[in-house]
């Protein structure tokens, strides 16, 4: 099972000892036996936060882009490493 908690996002890494302020609030935690599906869903989710939310996704946007996220996502799916199609169910 992987698990992603998506609560204040920031565009550095966790592993950040002073990360840039989280520009996204939370969005929720996922779960899923499949990690392709769950990563394709979290990027999903960032892409559809309006400003009316309350949050700026832009920031994390443009560094998703430029890092190229999708086609690691792409990848892992080509390979084997589960399937980038989901189905959300909230509990």
């Amino acid at each position: 099972m992987c698990i992603n908690v998506m609560n204040n996002l920031s565009v550095d890494c966790d592993c950040d000892s002073s990360p840039a302020a989280p520009e996204m609030q939370d969005i929720g935690i996922l779960a899923s036996a499949d990690p392709v599906a769950l990563e394709q869903v979290c990027l999903d989710l960032v892409y559809a936060v309006t400003p009316a939310d309350g949050n700026n996704n832009r920031p994390l946007i443009q560094r998703i882009e430029s890092r190229g996220e999708a086609h690691v996502v792409e990848y892992a799916e080509r390979i084997g490493l589960g399937s980038r199609n989901y189905e959300i169910v909230r509990v």
